[in-house]
């Protein structure tokens, strides 16, 4: 076994792991894919490597649970692909492949083809800002349709016109300077103050906090809309106003234009700003109020409650300007007793009449999936018992019975039936495909087997499911697209040994499966470790699986038990037949990237991944009420297992995990002697710091305040009586994980006599981006991991 061991340095500087996980770090991946809508083309779209520490550490603005980048007006911390290529379906040798002459140094975002396949439209992040371009197929060379004037702060800039004949943009007013900036002298003290008006809100990070903070998101939100065509002509459209979203018509004719409102709250996030949404005809004329949302900051606490009002308004797929829409018939209250909760309207153009009702649920509007001829298929869930349903609707006849087609869990994955698959509806958007009255439906296969892909006929009249065809050992493959013949489609295949890649096949023997894509193994460094789902149960016999990564060149005789890396995630379950189930497979292609813990396998650890560590709370029982009991039942069973396997030193074990994981972490460092280390990343210990709910836990601190104070590792602060790591990013926007979680354990720890240590990484969110904070990352999890759990041997 190859030990790494440093000592830390006096100096705070970025450190880099071993030159075996420096090189598959840095290694290219491979590109992504995006198949033209008539199924013709493949556009290959290189990865950026990862960013710098110093391109994260750009300027950046936060407002109202947005981070934006002031100099661009886009997304903070946007990278964009580095290249574009064109292939037609069906080759991948070098000769068929167009690659896109893009400009020097392109960052390319927000790539969309558009609805005649002509063209496809990009985004480039230059210096000055947002850039609109286009290329094609037949004429790769780009253009420019319009310079540094995009407004990406809140969703994408751009939406392609069905007709073809150009985009709809938001873009900054000419003369629109840099946001304001904030007067080094104070104006006066904060004031907030509520007057007897229950308005709850979760934990969220980034929200406005001042009139200087509302000044700057009001600027950077200010867009004009325009009409961008493939000239590069702009026709104004709409004055300068504080857009959400402006979305054209399927049939071209018509813009659904959402705008926020204030007063603006420093309790929530702008997607719960007031707003509203009107319909304007494209050509000009007067709009139409379709809704006009209030603040929704007193949205109720318990999950599944929504705002109140006409929300989730949009487009009919199957109609050329037709507007659908949802409204809560409980007043958006997931904690009332109510028979029905959501009603389902439509609203044709031209908007003025009365909606029809289409539908009305039991449980809470879960979406909606457009057919033609009358075919709807609408979900409904509930957080609470986990159950969802979907139904047909007859939408040409609103008076008839909806027929029910599934009913299941949520977290039952062996009963997933899988997804309709979709075509070009009548006006380019896409709608349910049906072939001979039967919807055809993709999923991933998932049994006590394991993971088997599958396609599959559903006749809508029967209720009838034949399978068309499924994948076998030793591969996992996956239908991406079903062409115009629904006897062939497009796969990802992938093997334990081969990368994924895209195949054509067909139904028809006579025609041999077809390479789509030729793509390499970018870390052949790991083609030796070995990969096993391996079963076992914990003691209340609750079956439990996980997935057991060997280093490379281990033999067992000769190398004996190994330093075991644990990762783990707790899950809560509301089934223990759902909690029980397996759904991971080791005939995947597994390579690392970022901060993986897979990483410490070129170290000759054993790594033992997600090992499943349900919490279950069956019928009225709470999950997080037997948290820890069940949390370290969980733990034990997988120890014991790879220990009673040989593979486990239980002398050299290291917990571990990000977020959740590095909660569940610090628990079982505080309530067992399993582990001799731990490593927790970017984690909330103390629950009383989100007192209206965290992860899986609706109740709030009041309704049961032994749950968050019994849940909070910082409560237990001086049992932790192992080794622990604590990295945190020091700009988390994660909900309720707040960098002072880390810091404030850190202190009680070590006013306990603990060892404990704790690192900042700067500039970084919730997860870890920059090369050199994943590279520190890294070096940190493995000394930390060689000190306390695989010293070297004197």
């Amino acid at each position: 076994m190859l030990l790494f061991i440093a000592l830390a340095l006096a100096a705070e500087v970025y450190q880099d792991p071993p030159p075996a996980i420096v090189e598959a770090l840095d290694a290219p991946r491979p590109p992504a894919i995006s198949f033209s809508r008539d199924n013709a083309t493949m556009l290959e779209l290189a990865r950026p490597e990862l960013p710098s520490i110093a391109e994260l550490s750009e300027p950046r603005l936060r407002v109202a649970g947005l981070q934006v980048n002031p100099r661009t007006f886009g997304r903070a911390g946007a990278l964009g692909y580095t290249a574009m290529t064109f292939r037609p379906l069906g080759r991948h040798d070098r000769v068929a492949r167009t690659q896109v002459p893009l400009p020097p140094g392109a960052r390319v975002t927000n790539v969309s083809w558009s609805y005649d396949d002509a063209h496809v439209a990009f985004t480039n992040i230059a210096e000055e800002g947002l850039e609109l371009w286009i290329t094609s197929r037949d004429a790769p060379e780009p253009r420019r349709l319009i310079g540094p004037r995009l407004n990406g702060v809140y969703g994408s800039p751009c939406s392609w016109l069905t007709d073809g004949s150009g985009l709809v943009c938001k873009v900054r007013p000419e003369g629109h300077g840099a946001p304001p900036e904030r007067d080094p002298v104070p104006v006066g003290p904060k004031i907030e103050e509520s007057l007897g008006r229950v308005a709850p809100a979760r934990t969220y990070q980034n929200l406005l906090t001042d009139a200087h903070d509302e000044r700057v998101f009001e600027h950077l939100l200010t867009s004009e809309i325009v009409k961008v065509d493939l000239q590069g002509r702009v026709t104004p459209l709409l004055d300068a106003d504080l857009y959400d979203d402006v979305s054209p018509s399927p049939d071209a004719s018509w813009l659904l234009v959402t705008r926020l409102r204030g007063p603006w709250s420093r309790s929530v996030p702008a997607s719960r700003f007031a707003r509203t949404i009107e319909a304007m005809p494209i050509q000009g004329g007067e709009p139409v109020l379709v809704s006009d949302l209030p603040l929704a900051d007193d949205v109720p606490v318990p999950f599944g409650s929504v705002r109140t009002g006409r929300r989730t308004v949009y487009w009919r797929a199957d109609q050329g300007a037709e507007l659908y829409f949802v409204e809560a018939l409980d007043g958006g209250d997931a904690g009332a007793e109510a028979e029905l909760r959501d009603a389902l309207y439509t609203l044709p153009a031209p908007f003025d009449g009365e909606p029809t009702r289409l539908w009305q649920s039991e449980l809470r509007y879960a979406g909606v999936r457009w057919g033609t001829d009358g075919l709807a298929l609408v979900s409904e869930s509930w957080w609470r018992t986990r159950r969802v349903r979907t139904w047909q609707l007859d939408t040409s006849k609103p008076e008839a019975e909806p027929i029910l087609h599934w009913d299941r869990s949520s977290q039952d994955r062996y009963g997933d039936p899988g997804r309709p698959a979709v075509r070009r509806g009548p006006h380019g958007w896409s709608v349910l495909r049906v072939e001979e009255g039967s919807l055809l439906l993709t999923g991933p296969g998932w049994s006590p087997e394991g993971m088997y892909p599958f396609y599959d006929r559903y006749t809508l009249a029967t209720q009838q499911t034949d399978r068309v065809w499924q994948a076998r050992d030793p591969w996992v493959e996956q239908v991406v697209r079903i062409l115009d013949d629904p006897a062939r489609f497009v796969t990802s295949r992938q093997s334990a040994t081969q990368p994924p890649n895209y195949q054509l096949r067909s139904l028809n023997r006579r025609q041999p499966l077809q390479a789509l894509t030729a793509f390499s193994d970018w870390a052949p460094a790991f083609s030796d470790v070995k990969k096993e789902v391996v079963r076992y149960t914990r003691e209340d016999g609750l079956p439990l699986s996980a997935t057991l990564y060997l280093p490379p060149g281990y033999r067992p005789k000769r190398d004996g038990p190994l330093p075991t890396i644990f990762w783990a995630y707790p899950s809560e379950f509301k089934s223990r037949d759902d909690a029980g189930q397996v759904t991971r497979t080791d005939r995947g292609f597994s390579r690392p990237g970022g901060s993986s813990h897979l990483f410490f396998l070129l170290q000759g650890y054993a790594v033992v991944d997600d090992p499943s560590i349900p919490i279950v709370g069956e019928g009225d029982d709470e999950p997080n009420d037997t948290f820890i009991e069940q949390l370290v039942a969980g733990a034990e069973a997988a120890v014991q297992t790879f220990v009673d396997r040989g593979v486990t030193d239980p002398d050299r074990t290291v917990v571990g995990g990000h977020s959740y994981g590095a909660f569940m972490t610090a628990h079982l460092l505080a309530h067992s002697s399993l582990f001799r280390a731990g490593i927790a990343r970017s984690g909330a210990y103390n629950r009383t710091l989100t007192p209206f709910g965290f992860q899986g836990e609706e109740r709030t601190f009041w309704q049961a305040p032994q749950t968050y104070l019994e849940l909070s590792p910082f409560t237990h602060a001086h049992k932790i009586d192992e080794p622990i790591l604590l990295l945190h990013g020091a700009d988390d926007s994660n909900s309720g994980t707040y960098p002072i979680q880390s810091e404030r354990l850190y202190e009680a720890i070590k006013g306990h006599g603990g060892t404990v240590r704790w690192v900042v990484l700067p500039s970084e969110d919730h997860g870890y981006r920059a090369r050199e904070s994943v590279g520190h990352a890294l070096w940190e999890m493995l000394r930390w991991a060689e000190q306390h759990a695989a010293p070297l041997e004197p």
